[in-house]
């Protein structure tokens, strides 16, 4: 790679730049890189909410989107941005970015890495073969693609016609020193009006259909009939399109106040610190960082089985783990809620061995130094 008179110039194309996974991630690693590359960011959609996370201390344009008109024509627009903006590496994310690597085909010369992080509701039971195809295409004329699972990894490689040397695997990290273990946080709970005796329950992400909260309102509201299980309160972090539908479930009788919507956090640390139980009801993910954070929190888990999250958590966790679907998941998660609330010393052991577990396998250092490592590589391809 040639020696640069200034830093390389990083395009990173999003279907949305909200505070979702992938987008949390990049602005993580916008930070830990500093100066070294200076960045522009393109929501195809217009969105920039995730704006809020990134450092003030590091060169980073919003570039103004333009209107989605399908692929062929998106495209070409994009390969006139490249044309003129001339990035010395193009960053695509996901499916709904992958018009950027078609873009390449008319704006030669700019190489190119995919991020892969996951699906949308519209995938979680099974894939769409016209983008397996696309993906077959297109994903070549990428340097490297990334994907962040090992499940994503193994579908890379079966159905994307992927290749080892082709495909990068970086796990997501964590920055453990941020992350306080849990005290309660007694203030944070007299302000949202939670008993210090309560067993407060969190689930943390951008409120999408897939994450399937009304799972875990269900969940919640069997478990607070057990035994033990009436102290259990659910606190909400997160804002999107199922936001509305949330607070009117939040509002029925059978809550009765226990559910609290508390919206989007820039900085989500003290919610982490007040909680008891982290739960994650979703029907599809791949390596939810909402799980690493509540790990590096000390924090016992109540999960779905999907993407790596068996693998990111101990065994000690297996029981506390559903197979997503169906009222059994509900009956699972609720007796895993239940169980958790009525016995403190299960819960603080958990929560150490999820942290243990974060500290060995899941540092920021590692991921940041792994994807500087691809970025490089990509730099220097032509």
């Amino acid at each position: 790679m040639s020696i640069r008179s200034q830093p390389a110039h990083l395009l990173h194309v999003f279907p949305s730049f909200v505070p979702a996974g992938s987008q949390v991630r990049t602005a993580q690693l916008i930070a830990a890189f500093g100066t070294e590359f200076r960045h522009s960011i393109l929501a195809l959609d217009g969105r920039t909410e995730a704006r809020e996370l990134l450092p003030s201390t590091v060169q980073v344009d919003l570039l103004e989107s333009f209107p989605k008109a399908g692929s062929l024509r998106t495209s070409r627009r994009l390969a006139g941005l490249l044309r003129g903006l001339r990035p010395d590496l193009l960053l695509t994310y996901n499916f709904g970015a992958i018009d950027g690597l078609i873009a390449t085909c008319w704006a030669r010369g700019v190489p190119a890495v995919h991020h892969e992080d996951g699906f949308g509701p519209d995938e979680a039971q099974g894939f769409k073969r016209r983008r397996i195809w696309m993906r077959r295409l297109f994903l070549p004329r990428a340097a490297r693609t990334v994907v962040i699972s090992e499940t994503l990894r193994k579908i890379a490689l079966e159905h994307w016609n992927e290749t080892p040397l082709h495909l990068a695997f970086i796990p997501n990290g964590i920055d453990l020193e941020r992350h306080t273990p849990r005290d309660g946080n007694p203030a944070l709970r007299r302000e949202l009006g939670l008993a210090e005796t309560d067993v407060v329950v969190g689930a943390v992400g951008h409120l999408r259909p897939e994450k399937n909260l009304p799972r875990l309102f269900s969940a919640l509201t069997r478990a607070r009939r057990a035994p033990g299980g009436g102290s259990l309160a659910l606190v909400v972090l997160g804002d999107g399109p199922m936001r509305e539908e949330l607070a009117r479930l939040a509002a029925l009788p059978e809550q009765a106040g226990r559910v609290h919507l508390v919206g989007y956090q820039q900085d989500p640390r003290p919610y982490y610190r007040m909680m008891d139980v982290f739960a994650l009801s979703s029907d599809t993910e791949q390596m939810p960082l909402s799980l690493l954070e509540a790990m590096a929190t000390r924090l016992p888990a109540v999960a779905t089985n999907v993407g790596d999250v068996v693998a990111m958590l101990p065994g000690d966790q297996s029981p506390f783990i559903a197979l997503p679907g169906g009222e059994a998941c509900i009956e699972s998660m609720a007796g895993s809620l239940a169980r958790l609330a009525a016995d403190p010393a299960l819960r603080e052991r958990l929560g150490e061995r999820n942290l243990d577990r974060a500290r060995k396998f899941y540092s920021q250092r590692a991921m940041v130094e792994a994807y500087r490592a691809v970025y490089g590589g990509a730099l220097g391809s032509p």
